[in-house]
């Protein structure tokens, strides 16, 4: 198969993910919009790395798999501390706790 259907996926992928991030309003879904989108990342620098025959995109891949992991741990404790305060995960709410 070729790199080029790999990059055409990723950028299927990133926009599946970015319309799931701007048109829903749940934090749940939102974030794993995001996580889609940094999944199309990784799998559009490993596409590129291979065209090129280099290892870089790979090694890039690997860093968007760090950051993924931290955004995780993130993330998803601040959707806990919202649904404590407010009992839903929507967007909408969030923006009610500013100071």
């Amino acid at each position: 198969m070729s790199p080029i259907a790999f990059v055409y996926l990723a950028g299927v992928l990133f926009a599946i993910g970015s319309a799931a991030v701007m048109m829903r309003r749940d934090a749940i879904v939102a974030f794993m919009g995001v996580e889609l989108m940094l999944n199309a990342a990784n799998l559009a620098f490993v596409a590129f790395a291979r065209m090129h025959s280099e290892i870089d995109g790979q090694v890039m891949a690997f860093f968007v798999m760090v950051v993924a992991a931290a955004e995780v741990v993130v993330g998803l404790a601040l959707i806990i501390l919202l649904f404590r305060a407010r009992q839903t995960v929507s967007l909408d709410e969030a923006k009610e706790l500013k100071g």
